[in-house]
């Protein structure tokens, strides 16, 4: 359900009445999360919660609610940031977890959190990547946003500016172009073609700027992994990685930190791309915004990135023994 003071609870009831008019008919969404703070968001906004509450994800026939305890649950309002609210995400996020490793769902879909609350909850992680690869032991991962037009992966993701260069080798450049290549091949049912961002202005000019990270770690990562068999080139510089043309030659675009791709991929896809963390032994997707705490609880959130996230979850998700998709929860 993500943070409850956020939008989160509202993209879920909102996603549960799709369910019930048919729009999810290759999953079984189950809302882990507070169902007292369900129901106020229900009674706010007039969204009906009539789907039923069952104690695990493995029960659930239908579009369900998971309870989660949330003993603070009345000092949650919309729009407010509480070490509360936090508590209840990283809940939600566990509990998820534990069911996927239980083999109780296929995958994980994450509503938005809230990281200052996160953390003022006691959880110092970035965001949700981190915290899921770290609760799944993925020694290798990293973000991607997809959309049906545009798509991006990052070798670096929440760290400052200056952390970047420190963190690019042609080790972790390798590995993201390898999840990257890996995870496309399994969305479109082919190799795909990518296109690697340099680090610095006009990819580096030949050493003018920056560190020669192009010439000593970007280009090198590319021919390595061409050598592989992966289909990619660069690196290229980022302002000019998105241009209609680029991305009707490429089916994604290798980005070396988190704006280099956010911003682009908000611009084009804002209501449609999806978060998704490559490198997890399932497949975790997420919403491609934040809680929106100013609109929180109000009825007017728009729920598409939600479903997006729904759907790609699914078509990633296992099929079990019986050929239909397993339970697929949304946190």
């Amino acid at each position: 359900m993500g943070d409850p003071a956020g939008i989160g609870p509202e993209l879920c009831l909102k996603l549960l009445a799709a369910c019930q008019a048919g729009q999810f008919p290759d999953c079984i969404p189950v809302i882990f999360g507070s169902v007292p703070v369900l129901r106020r968001v229900a009674a706010a906004t007039g969204i009906p919660f009539t789907a039923p509450i069952v104690p695990a994800a493995s029960a659930a026939t239908a579009p369900a609610v998971v309870p989660l305890e949330c003993p603070d649950a009345d000092t949650i309002h919309p729009g407010q940031m509480t070490a509360a609210a936090g508590e209840a995400a990283f809940q939600a996020c566990r509990s998820a977890i534990a069911a996927a490793l239980a083999g109780e769902v296929a995958g994980i879909v994450t509503c938005p959190l809230n990281k200052r609350a996160l953390h003022a909850a006691g959880y110092p992680y970035p965001g949700h990547t981190e915290l899921f690869a770290e609760y799944l032991s993925a020694s290798q991962s990293c973000m991607m946003q997809y959309a049906d037009d545009i798509a991006c992966s990052f070798v670096t993701t929440h760290v400052g500016y200056a952390e970047v260069p420190q963190l690019l080798t042609m080790k972790r450049i390798g590995e993201v172009l390898d999840l990257t290549d890996a995870a496309l091949r399994r969305i479109r049912g082919a190799a795909p073609r990518l296109l690697v961002c340099g680090l610095n202005p006009h990819a580096g000019e030949d050493g003018l700027f920056g560190n020669r990270e192009e010439e000593r770690l970007i280009a090198p990562a590319i021919q390595a992994a061409v050598a592989r068999g992966i289909n990619c080139v660069g690196p290229v510089p980022g302002d000019t990685a998105f241009t209609p043309y680029a991305r009707k030659q490429y089916d994604a675009v290798v980005c070396m930190y988190h704006d280099q791709g956010h911003i682009p991929v908000k611009m084009i896809a804002f209501d449609r791309a999806v978060n998704v963390t490559l490198g997890l032994p399932i497949p975790r997707t997420s919403v491609d915004h934040g809680t929106a705490f100013d609109i929180a609880w109000q009825g007017s959130a728009d729920p598409g990135s939600l479903f997006q996230a729904v759907h790609l979850a699914a078509k990633l998700a296992p099929e079990d023994r019986a050929g239909t998709k397993a339970p697929l929860p949304s946190i």
